[in-house]
């Protein structure tokens, strides 16, 4: 497996977690007995998953120089 191969599967990891994250926190804000500590944790765990995901994406964007 080389290294763009590893790169692409870790992206998608972490894609589907993103958006496995993005439905529990809409299920728990509709819910009436949130817990408000859990909510902000998943969210910062979110925000980290979003920024990992850009910088994978970066990582596997080829540089064109203009």
């Amino acid at each position: 497996m080389d290294e763009e191969t590893a790169l692409r599967a870790e992206l998608a990891a972490l894609v589907t977690e993103h958006r496995a994250l993005d439905d529990r926190i809409a299920a728990l804000t509709e819910s009436v007995f949130a817990d408000q500590l859990e909510l902000r944790r998943m969210k910062k765990r979110k925000l980290f998953l979003k920024d990992r995901i850009a910088r994978l994406e970066d990582a596997l964007t080829p540089d064109i120089i203009a």
